[in-house]
């Protein structure tokens, strides 16, 4: 299958595995809108070093994935500014290590919003698109810990465990059409 001219967005994705996507889907002639919750110089001139040495667009868009209105304004930014969205790449994670019963509350609820919630949010905002284009690749990033479990990683783990389950239901939901996930 060929990404040549399919537009890409990864969150999470100016630094490590999302970044090696960004770089992996641009060689191949996808446009590609990468992300972080940052907004410096340094990720504008990230974005403008992957689209010079692979010759395609690429742009840096800033997004909270905590934040379940950035995640959605990301997927819409990319749409406007690349003329679509057709794969999503759901990358962004945090990990915090504690027992549960000191594990902070405010960790907890970063680690469900990043890990997990944007994967429903930027999903939710890239289906219709995928559905007017008539052809979607959604892809999930979970870990090991999405099917097993270690310990001190409570809501790490469960964060994962959920996005594994939330990607079956996508697949469920997508399977007579031309998207997966």
């Amino acid at each position: 299958m060929s990404v040549k001219g399919k537009t890409a967005v990864i969150t999470g994705s100016n630094s490590g595995i999302g970044l090696g996507i960004a770089e992996v889907l641009a060689a191949r002639g996808a446009k590609v809108a990468i992300n972080s919750f940052s907004d410096t110089e340094e990720d504008h001139a990230l974005a403008a070093r992957i689209a010079k040495a692979h010759g395609t667009e690429v742009i840096y868009i800033q997004a909270d994935m905590s934040k379940g209105d950035q995640c959605r304004a990301l997927v819409e930014t990319a749409a406007e500014k690349l003329g679509s969205v057709d794969i999503l790449v759901n990358n962004a994670g945090i990990q915090f290590v504690s027992a549960i019963d000191e594990f902070p509350a405010e960790k907890w609820d970063a680690i469900i919003a990043i890990n997990m919630s944007s994967t429903f949010h930027t999903t939710a905002a890239a289906l219709p698109i995928m559905r007017r284009n008539g052809w979607g690749r959604v892809v999930n990033i979970a870990s090991a810990h999405g099917l097993t479990a270690s310990p001190f990683k409570g809501a790490y783990v469960a964060a994962k465990h959920g996005v594994v389950g939330f990607t079956k239901v996508t697949a469920l939901e997508t399977a007579r059409e031309p998207i997966t996930c």
